[in-house]
């Protein structure tokens, strides 16, 4: 069988998200059948012929149009989309001179928005948060059990057509939603918010997620 080709993109500005750090921890979670390119350089979204779909793990949301079309256009015509964790971290911006501040927005980035189908809005502090399997019917979870993992829990805002796979309890926001997928245009668009730091993208959950989330967007399963 030939692998299945995904460009994993990250950055190295957020401490807890450099991607020279996570993006080895999120490789870990594939098997031969998914060929894995990582890439800090969001030019490398301008052309994506050659990938059969993007993971994200991307903290901030500053693309050029020209980025922003690549993707997006890209996933509409039947490219897959697998966000990880930051990837819904739509609201803030970083300049490119490092000595500048991070440029917060009210409102996320629409197109982003509308690809993602939800958007972070906030977290608490780490805990151990107990993820709960709703829906066995969807091939990404069919098999899955409940999980417990070490993480940031994001509350976020989810449109309400898309499908929720995984929620979570957790004392100050109850029942959120943490695994979705949807369509987009031609494409599949996976989602899981987990995968803050080390103990969550080596949790063998979570590495399930992301490795069966993958296969399911780029229609190996």
């Amino acid at each position: 069988m030939v692998p299945r080709s995904v460009l994993a993109i990250g950055g190295n500005r957020f401490p807890f998200h450099r991607f020279e750090e996570r993006g080895p921890e999120i490789a870990a979670a594939f098997d031969d059948r998914i060929d894995l390119t990582l890439t800090t350089d969001k030019d490398d979204l301008v052309d994506l012929s050659g990938y059969d779909a993007v993971l994200d793990y991307l903290t901030d949301s500053s693309m050029t149009a020209a980025q922003r079309e690549g993707l997006t256009s890209f996933v509409a015509e039947g490219g897959g989309y697998v966000g990880v964790h930051c990837a819904s971290d739509l609201t803030s911006t970083v300049a490119d001179d490092p000595d500048d501040v991070i440029d917060f927005h009210d409102e996320p980035f629409p197109e982003l928005r509308e690809l993602i189908g939800g958007h972070f809005i906030t977290h608490p502090e780490q805990a151990a948060l107990d993820i709960h399997v709703i829906d066995h019917h969807h091939p990404v979870t069919a098999a899955m059990d409940d999980l417990t993992v070490w993480d940031e829990p994001y509350v976020v805002d989810v449109d309400d057509d898309v499908r929720v796979l995984a929620r979570m309890d957790h004392p100050e926001h109850a029942d959120m939603p943490v695994v979705w997928v949807k369509e987009y245009g031609d494409g599949r668009v996976f989602y899981s918010s987990l995968g803050h730091g080390t103990p969550s993208l080596t949790h063998e959950g979570v590495q399930r997620l992301i490795r069966d989330g993958t296969r399911w967007a780029v229609r190996d399963q």
